[in-house]
């Protein structure tokens, strides 16, 4: 693959990214409570960091743009933003997450930040390339277990990745809930192993 034109910042979803392992055993909120890094995440109680980070993978794409052009916001700030416009419906009496939603996110992002985002469904794998060559990024509903590419994944989607780079020979992303370095900042997986995983929808983004 040729070189990326200009770095993309790496951001875990968790502000300690090694903890992947530790949240996969013992659960994200057991976990997280033990993120030594959580005021990290702009969260003003590490109960509130727990519940949300499990649930940021998106954010974290976001954070990861916001980097590329200069700007560091926290995640769980990003989310309180994005939850005001629906990006995210939060169920009061059990604390439960749902999203994130598209459409509503595509509209922070432009009002917030002058993004411009474009919703996709009915992807095929081999459109990627050709998305990237008119935006910057591509926010790709994956299976998290794309952290682990030899493996067969459960179902495809409930999990987002930024794709930055891609060709006929191979996709390069950055993994919000990858398990170490290789599965994190520039994994790259071949189109065929990309597809295992992708759900065939996404979120175009320019900058």
């Amino acid at each position: 693959m040729s070189p990326l034109p200009e770095t993309v910042p790496f951001f875990s979803q968790w502000e300690t990214p090694d903890m992947t392992i530790a949240v996969l055993a013992d659960g994200a909120e057991s976990a997280l409570r033990r993120d030594p890094l959580w005021r990290n995440s702009g969260a003003d109680t590490v109960d509130e960091y727990a519940v949300w980070a499990a649930n940021i993978c998106g954010m974290a794409c976001l954070k990861m743009i916001l980097a590329a052009r200069g700007e560091i916001v926290p995640t769980i700030e990003l989310a309180r933003r994005c939850t005001a416009y629906g990006g995210y419906v939060v169920n009061a009496a059990d604390q439960s997450i749902k999203g994130l939603i598209y459409a509503p996110f595509v509209s922070f992002v432009k009002e917030a930040f002058g993004l411009q985002a474009e919703v996709m469904t009915g992807v095929a794998t081999s459109d990627i390339p050709a998305i990237l060559q008119r935006s910057r990024f591509f926010i790709a509903s994956v299976s998290s277990s794309i952290r682990w590419p030899e493996r067969e994944p459960p179902s495809k989607g409930g999990h987002l990745v930024l794709v930055t780079a891609a060709s006929g020979h191979g996709f390069r992303f950055h993994n919000p809930s990858g398990h170490d370095g290789a599965s994190q900042a520039d994994a790259v997986l071949a189109p065929a192993d990309f597809d295992r995983f992708f759900a065939n929808r996404g979120i175009a983004v320019a900058i």
